[in-house]
């Protein structure tokens, strides 16, 4: 026999969940949160400040948003003509493509980091050519923005692709017959489609680089106000039993982190119309 659920319990129901929805977003989300806030201004604006404005502090900042600005339009301009070659083009090692480009997600970003040591590292694969030409990629900016660029290599793509992938290349066909060069058509039909889903996946990409932890403590060296991004720095505050500048520095990726937030969902908001 099938059992029948009368429309009040099914209310009921729904309540239950949303309040245990409720709850479990209070407790490991918003309280957190709410918490890195707290600790940070626990002794007052001022010393807040003074955490914030420390030269280390600030040099982290610096060279996080540094990063950030070199890796996001490279990953953008790579995330976008690696979805046109795969949902416009048919071609030998097509599926290999898609497979490579998904790796960053497979691959734990301290390997990631390893990888990149044994690479460019003074003992790596290629490092006595690197100390022979006084090129030095490890321990400094050069290798935090590769391995950045690696982890955070497939959100354009990922978020462009089936997007392409859905609307077929019928208009791009129609702007060629009728003359337009390539650029014309990736600019006039192409970018206007995917704008949205390619600034959402700008949107992924940049939270994640300015996150990046850890592939960059294997090969930043982790040096004092050199190498040290915000968040190697917030560690590293920890390390120095100051809590208080730790949560500082914690509470501006945190505000990175919801305005992040507040754009990915008014881009969703965007694609879905």
């Amino acid at each position: 026999m099938s059992q029948t659920y009368l429309p009040g319990q099914t209310r009921q129901g729904e309540r239950i969940l949303i309040a245990i929805a409720v709850v479990l977003t209070l407790l490991f989300i918003v309280a957190p949160l709410a918490y890195i806030f707290v600790r940070a201004f626990s002794e007052g604006w001022r010393v807040y400040a003074q955490n914030i404005l420390d030269p280390a502090t600030l040099h982290a900042i610096w060279l996080t948003t540094m990063v950030a600005i070199i890796v996001v339009p490279v990953n953008v301009a790579f995330g976008v003509v690696a979805a046109w070659a795969v949902a416009k083009h048919r071609f030998p090692g097509r599926g290999i493509l898609v497979t490579v480009i998904e790796i960053p997600f497979s691959i734990s970003p301290i390997i990631a980091g390893i990888c990149y040591l044994l690479l460019y590292g003074r003992q790596g694969l290629l490092g006595p050519w690197l100390q022979a030409n006084d090129l030095q990629v490890m321990f400094a900016l050069p290798g935090i923005v590769l391995v950045t660029m690696f982890v955070t290599a497939p959100f354009v793509a990922r978020e462009v692709l089936p997007l392409m992938q859905a609307q077929g290349s019928e208009q791009e066909e129609a702007a060629v017959t009728l003359g337009a060069s390539g650029w014309q058509v990736f600019r006039r039909v192409t970018l206007p489609n995917i704008r949205w889903a390619l600034l959402y996946g700008a949107v992924l990409c940049t939270a994640r680089a300015v996150g990046e932890f850890g592939g960059v403590s294997v090969v930043s060296g982790n040096i004092r106000g050199q190498t040290n991004t915000l968040p190697l720095h917030v560690e590293l505050l920890f390390n120095d039993l100051n809590a208080v500048g730790a949560f500082a520095a914690a509470s501006t990726l945190t505000l990175l982190a919801v305005v992040a937030l507040i754009l990915k969902a008014v881009l969703e908001g965007k694609r879905s119309t």
